[in-house]
């Protein structure tokens, strides 16, 4: 509820507006019956046309009062429903973009879409309804009671007792559809995480003859989701009827009541009109409200999910008053860049560490290349430096700060990143490029381009203006992977990390990339994390990986001799006539392969 109203509070006048206009709408429908009850008994009865006119136009006053502020209200509540749903899903958004991998791994994919768009849908709907169907309730229940008391206290109380029957039927129910729809939402996430993977994978689908098999664990799912709906449905269908009994059952107990009262001569007979007129009113907001009801559990289900998003504690957050690498750097240490002093990481679930003590420094001007087996732990190192994940032993420096004690937005200015999957953003080559440097020139792209080796772009029409689907779903992955070098080289930084970024360009286009790079790096350190090893021939320090441990470091020639794992990757990917060339220091580690 806190969170709730700190959401609400930069709208506090417009609730306030809207709340006004709600009770004044009420009003006004609730006086009519109330005047033309004078109207019959001191007017029509007795036939005083001053009266009837009076009152007349009292009941028109009224009724245009009621329709003006009605639409007030309907218009306000709408605006202020947009507006705190635009905020949730903003909070929830931005609180996204502050998670960690592990963060991220808790939630899961399919459950943020949910939560940022279809949840935030379902309460911005429930705020409107509730303001116009649910709030009206105790508005309307306390004025009609005191109206009806007013004409007669038996008949007032006889109908206060009716409708704290409704309100306690409906709360019941609504309690109950509460915890299933807690599941519903659940089932909603496992759809869309379950059609998410059905889309994207379709090709495979097909490619196995999954599809029968597929659509099979589809059904499941949705049948799942049905009966569970079916369940609140039933709940609130039985709700209905029983409202509709009782307000039958009211108004035949207010009528045979108020005929009783008025054959003791204690009331007049319009005033039972009134008050059967008062008992249909608040029972018809009470209908509404129950509608509202079927939204309402499943709105604060939603809520609940997002806020435990917005309220999530982050499992990497900067610190207070962190400061620059200026302020916290150690002049001794500016040639080197990245720094791993005893690092370890172990995922939060996972029983040991995945990297143990790791010593090595990544210098400006030279290349550093990581190497080593499947799951041996290259890619967390890249995470590790952007502190996507946080160390959880030892010491990282980047140009001398401990990234612990840096901003993580500070640290990501000076580390450019090309991801192991190249991923492009829909728009245009130009703007993913800008998602590398904002003020990029057209002179800065094409040249970025060209060191990439994307030249293709030039045949493209449009040029840099050429479209590009979501995850560059309309290029090879060749020229997805050029891209997504060339926006980490527009970017201008201490250290440029390629995460196995070359495993998609052929033997040529691979050389003479690198070649193209060297110029480009003078100023700054590289990490190249591969699995081929021609990639990194003639990098000036390899760091060989087995098990998240360092099973060697240094150049090739050396490697070959004194590491046998290195050795053993080189004889699996390297032919004999490859290694001939390398020298014969190289050759007396290797096996030939014939």
């Amino acid at each position: 509820m806190r969170c709730f109203l700190r959401l609400l509070k930069p709208y506090r006048l417009e609730s306030v507006a809207v709340l006004c206009a709600l009770a004044i709408n009420l009003a006004g429908v609730l006086l009519v019956p109330t005047f033309l009850s004078v109207m019959i008994n001191a007017g029509i009865s007795t036939r005083d046309l001053d009266t009837i006119m009076e009152q007349g136009a009292l009941m028109l006053a009224s009724a245009i009062i009621s329709g003006a502020a009605a639409f007030a209200c309907n218009y306000l509540c709408a605006d202020l429903s947009s507006k705190i749903g635009r905020d949730i899903r903003n909070a929830v958004y931005d609180r996204s973009l502050e998670f960690s991998g592990g963060d991220f791994e808790e939630f899961g994919c399919g459950s943020m879409i949910t939560r940022t768009l279809g949840d935030v849908n379902v309460i911005q709907m429930a705020i409107t309804m509730t303001i116009q169907m649910m709030l009206p309730v105790p508005f309307a229940a306390v004025i009609g009671i005191a109206l009806a008391m007013r004409i007669d206290a038996y008949l007032g109380t006889l109908l206060a007792c009716f409708i704290v029957v409704v309100g306690i039927l409906a709360v019941l129910t609504a309690s109950r559809a509460a915890r299933i729809f807690q599941k519903l939402q659940g089932f909603v996430d496992r759809m869309n995480v379950r059609l998410r993977e059905s889309i994207t994978g379709v090709r495979v689908i097909r490619a196995f003859g999954k599809e029968r098999a597929e659509q099979r664990s589809l059904d499941e799912s949705f049948m799942t989701f049905a009966m569970s709906a079916i369940r609140v449905n039933w709940l609130f269908a039985t709700l209905d009827c029983s409202t509709f009994l009782i307000m039958n059952l009211a108004e035949v107990a207010i009528i045979w009541v108020g005929a009783n009262r008025v054959g003791a001569h204690a009331m007049q007979i319009a005033s039972i009109s009134a008050c059967v007129e008062y008992a249909m009113l608040i029972l018809f907001f009470i209908m509404m409200a129950q509608i509202t009801a079927l939204t309402l559990p499943r709105a604060l289900v939603c809520f609940n999910r997002c806020r435990s998003v917005i309220e999530h504690d982050l499992s990497i957050r900067d610190k207070t008053g962190a400061k620059t690498c200026a302020e916290h750097g150690d002049e001794r240490a500016i040639d080197t860049v990245a720094r791993f002093v005893d690092v370890s990481f172990r995922f939060a679930d996972a029983d040991e560490d995945t990297l143990h003590e790791l010593n090595f420094s990544c210098r400006r001007t030279t290349t550093t290349a990581i190497i080593g087996q499947t799951g041996s732990g290259k890619s967390t190192i890249a995470k590790l430096l952007l502190r996507l994940h946080e160390i959880t032993g030892g010491s990282l420096q980047v140009n001398g700060c401990d990234v612990r004690e840096m901003s993580q937005h500070e640290l990501r200015e000076h580390v450019s990143y090309v991801p192991q999957k190249a991923w492009l953003f829909s728009g245009t080559i130009a703007d993913n490029l800008r998602l590398g440097r904002p003020d990029a020139t057209e002179a800065d792209m094409w040249h970025a381009l060209e060191v990439a080796q994307a030249g293709f772009v030039h045949e493209l029409d449009g040029g840099l203006d050429a479209p590009v689907s979501q995850g560059g779903s309309n290029l090879s992955g060749g020229q997805r992977q050029r891209i997504s070098i060339a926006r980490a080289l527009i970017k201008p930084a201490d250290l440029y990390i390629f995460d196995d970024s070359f495993s998609a360009l052929d033997f040529k286009t691979d050389s003479a990339l690198r070649s193209a790079l060297v110029p480009e790096m003078r100023t700054a350190a590289v990490l190249i994390i591969a699995q081929r090893i021609n990639t990194i021939l003639h990098a000036d320090q390899i760091v060989v990986l087995d098990e998240g441990r360092i099973a060697g470091i240094g150049a090739h020639d050396d490697l070959m001799r004194t590491c046998d794992t290195y050795r053993e990757i080189a004889n699996s990917q390297l032919r004999a006539s490859e290694i001939d060339g390398l020298g014969t220091g190289v050759r007396n580690g290797v096996e030939r392969h014939d």
